[in-house]
């Protein structure tokens, strides 16, 4: 039993900031406590050591935008036991899939001096849409904690214990009030999963979705709310379109209000 082999975990980034590997390297103890239990086995942003081919978990970070990376994700999956996406460029396609709703051409004409070189693909898509994975954590970035909480269930063998609730729900158990109610504040708390620990709420901001959608999000009386508050189609599609704008549930109310 003393010479049982830790099981090996692996960290990868496709297209991303590094926000959300960099919640993981900001646990501080509790990475300590998860380094204890689990051979960190390849994970570039801390180690250039890579033990093994194979792994037992693996954590993705980053949204699929090139053909090489839409290729090199089946890779990471033949090469891993459990597979879990973390951050909303990789369970979402992130911020980057604005692009989703134009013509990419027409960004990589005016940003690039030579776009004849850019090999990318049209659309920022996340890692479901290639690949099975055996859980996503919403965030961005994802919340440390219940990245700790994650591990720890798969390595326990048991289901993560994360919250399907709204943001609301945090502001409640925080006291808050709540933004819409008092000041008329435009705010997703009401469709987004919790997880920030509602932190714009609790600075009299709306909250901006980072999380997500939550389990059947209402978006389309969200919606009817904010227009009773005065913010016009234009201002509804803006919001639904952030970091986690190719969400099924908000991308389709976006393009609900899109003229």
């Amino acid at each position: 039993m003393g010479n049982r082999r830790k099981p090996r975990l692996a960290v990868w980034k496709f297209a991303s900031c590094d926000g959300c590997q960099l919640s993981l390297l900001d646990c501080e103890d509790e990475l300590l406590a998860v380094a204890g239990e689990v051979e960190i086995a390849n994970f570039p942003e801390a180690s250039r050591a890579i033990i093994g081919r194979s792994y037992d978990i693996s954590l993705v970070e980053g949204s699929i935008t090139t053909p090489h990376d839409a290729e090199r994700i089946h890779k990471v999956r033949r090469a891993s036991g459990i597979l879990i996406t973390i951050g909303a460029c990789a369970t979402s396609g992130g911020i980057q899939a604005l692009r989703n709703f134009k013509d990419v051409k027409e960004f990589t004409s005016i940003v690039y001096a030579s776009p004849q070189y850019i090999e990318t693909l049209n659309k920022s898509t996340p890692i479901t849409d290639h690949i099975s994975v055996d859980f996503q954590l919403n965030g961005c970035p994802i919340n440390k904690y219940q990245l700790v909480e994650v591990l720890s269930a798969y390595l326990n063998g048991r289901k993560p214990n994360i919250p399907s609730y709204s943001t609301c729900i945090e502001c409640k158990l925080k006291g808050n009030v709540c933004v819409m109610v008092a000041h008329g504040t435009p705010c997703l708390g009401p469709v987004t999963h919790a997880g920030c620990g509602s932190i714009c709420p609790a600075y009299n901001r709306g909250c901006y979705g980072c999380f997500g959608p939550k389990e059947t999000p209402n978006t389309a009386a969200l919606s009817w709310q904010w227009k009773k508050l005065g913010i016009n189609d234009e201002n509804l599609v803006r919001a639904f379109r952030g970091f986690n704008a190719n969400a099924d549930a908000f991308r389709k109310e976006s393009e609900a209000h899109e003229k």
